[in-house]
């Protein structure tokens, strides 16, 4: 069961990170938004199919939309958070290009968001 979830897990954050970058790298490099706004954009956009496909699919969890929405809020705020923190380090402070930090990235954030998400998010109470 776990290893159909982790691979469920990867192919809607690949759906997600692809909006995410899709949607970020458009702003950066298409409009000249600066990294971290951008990035924060495509972050944003990503949250509804993120949401959708991990509660319905990925976990296929019953718990209720106030107590699971809430809960993958809270999870979405701390990934936002370092989600920025490794764009402003990564193209700021040390000039990196926005698609290879923003990769580093959507390496670090979805190991977060599964410990999270499949521990607290979306158990039904």
């Amino acid at each position: 069961m776990r290893g159909a979830e982790l691979l469920r897990y990867g192919l809607s954050g690949a759906s997600s990170a692809l909006t995410h970058l899709g949607v970020g790298f458009g702003l950066a490099a298409g409009l000249g938004v600066r990294a971290v706004i951008a990035s924060g954009a495509g972050f944003v956009a990503s949250v509804g199919v993120s949401y959708g496909l991990q509660r319905s699919w990925v976990f296929r969890s019953t718990a209720g939309h106030l107590v699971a929405g809430s809960r993958f809020l809270t999870v979405t705020a701390v990934a936002f958070a370092l989600n920025s923190v490794v764009l402003w380090l990564g193209t700021e402070a040390f000039g990196g290009p926005f698609v290879l930090v923003q990769a580093v990235a959507l390496v670090v954030i979805p190991v977060v968001n599964y410990a999270l998400n499949s521990r607290w998010t979306f158990r039904v109470p």
